[in-house]
């Protein structure tokens, strides 16, 4: 064989176009600093890649506008997929007709909200390189997703930070609904926390490369879209290629159940989605045993039970009672004892081990570390007769006038009102009596009190004096 042949022989092909899981291109990687245009000619320069979808590649990317350093931070992000692929030509047409700024401050003045998870529209148009024509959309950049929190936090989330997400999760459907769109793609990895600050406790549902109008018609199965969606969190509907907006909440509802269950009942068999499919409707027809199924040794939160029963009792085409449904849960968070609004903890503090009973108590710690209302009370005296307490009213008042009026020692005024009471109840009899300490001086009452022995008064001007003082000072 000649040298040629033999080189020739050795020549290996180009690399293919790299692709997806799915099956979709994945675009070239375009290169740091390459800078793009949308359709109103505003310029955005490509910072480095920060992930792959199944349709196309996100970049950080900042404002060629801004200052240089508003640019360092990279703020935005750009999702570039080939103009072959389809979900991003889907999304960003979503994007265009109902994720405008404007839109959504004027739906939240509407609900009276103070944030929404709604990502904006910030723009889109086409690039090409390398011969290569691209469609990409621009958005603001986001911070960590549920799913790796998720994970993280070796697969459970406290009941507080469930309900507090589905609330959250439940204002952007109901934004949504309200366009005529659904999800159909609700899960951990499409949930962001805010980056922003101020939007560190803001969920942000995003990926809307599913989006798709809902059916108010005839329930008609569609087998070309049946199965859409992530197969473990999908609902019956979408199963049999049918959008709906009981589908959307089912989802949000699958994923609450995993993250405080850890696993979903058919997680052991994703790769057949018509056995799927048979599951969910055999659970969704038994909440009952779905529970027992999720939660073999502890109590299901009630609220999580009342909502999966609220959604199995919608019909396709009904308008869900988003508000009701934000009341459920609200309760279930006034059952834990925890406020509407707080922070979501994902650190796993108070979490309820699976496999072990759930324990309640009505004055302990609130199941996601923060303080009960009851934890800071003070021990209740003991009991005393209602002429004991008037006395000790009247006396009160007549020692704090005497304070403002007086410079009498502490030692004065603890021996004068003890002397005082005893006078006052010597003719009384007395079944209990109360115990007093130092705060409870007139004095101390009337007074801003540093510490045992030291009192001020309230203008903090000069401190009492003894008798003994007054005499050395003349």
């Amino acid at each position: 064989m000649s040298q040629k042949a033999t080189k020739a022989a050795v020549v290996k092909k180009p690399a293919g176009k790299r692709k997806a899981a799915n099956g979709y291109k994945l675009p070239d990687p375009i290169p740091l600093g390459e800078i793009i245009r949308n359709v109103r000619k505003k310029e955005w320069q490509i910072g480095p890649s920060i992930g792959a979808g199944g349709f196309g590649e996100i970049y950080a990317a900042s404002d060629v506008s801004d200052s240089p350093r508003k640019k360092g931070t990279l703020p935005y992000v750009v999702k570039i997929e080939p103009h072959g692929n389809g979900p991003l030509f889907v999304e960003m047409h979503f994007y265009m007709k109902v994720a405008k700024p404007e839109q959504i401050e004027e739906w939240k003045k509407l609900k009276n909200l103070k944030s929404l998870g709604m990502p904006c529209y910030l723009g889109s148009g086409s690039h090409e390189y390398n011969g290569q024509k691209y469609r990409f959309i621009v958005m603001d950049r986001y911070g960590k997703d549920l799913w790796s929190l998720f994970i993280q936090n070796k697969r459970v989330f406290t009941i507080p930070t469930v309900l507090r997400v589905g609330l959250q999760i439940i204002d952007v459907l109901q934004y949504i609904h309200s366009k005529m769109y659904v999800h159909a793609d609700i899960k951990g990895g499409n949930l962001l926390l805010g980056l922003k600050r101020g939007t560190e406790n803001q969920v942000y549902l995003v990926d809307f490369g599913l989006a798709s109008h809902y059916s108010q018609k005839e329930y008609k199965p569609d087998p070309k879209r049946a199965h859409n969606g992530t197969i473990e969190y999908t609902s019956r509907d979408a199963h049999v290629g049918v959008p709906t907006r009981r589908g959307d909440l089912e989802i949000l509802a699958y994923n609450m159940l995993q993250w405080l269950a850890s696993k979903l009942p058919w997680e052991n068999n994703l790769s057949d989605p018509v056995h799927v499919h048979q599951q969910k409707t055999k659970y969704m027809d038994n909440i009952p045993e779905l529970m027992k199924k999720c939660f073999p040794k502890t109590t299901p939160p009630a609220a999580l039970v009342k909502y999966f029963e609220y959604v199995a009792s919608l019909t396709y085409d009904q308008d869900p009672d988003y508000k009701w449904c934000q009341k459920l849960l609200e309760t279930g968070l006034k059952d834990c004892k925890c406020s509407l609004e707080g922070k979501l903890d994902f650190s796993g503090k108070g979490t309820v081990k699976r496999g072990s009973p759930k324990k309640t108590n009505s004055t302990g710690p609130s199941c996601d570390g923060e303080t009960n209302i009851s934890d800071n009370k003070p021990l209740p005296r003991r009991k005393v007769n209602v002429t004991q307490k008037q006395n000790q009213a009247k006396q009160h008042k007549a020692d704090i006038s005497d304070s403002n009026s007086s410079a009498e020692s502490d030692d004065d005024e603890v021996c004068n009102y003890k002397k005082k009471e005893k006078s006052s109840n010597a003719n009384k009899k007395v079944k209990t009596k109360s115990v007093y300490g130092w705060r409870d001086c007139p004095s101390a009452i009337a007074s801003n009190v540093n510490r045992a022995g030291e009192y001020k008064r309230k203008s903090n001007d000069k401190q009492h004096i003894t008798k003994k003082q007054r005499k050395m000072n003349g």
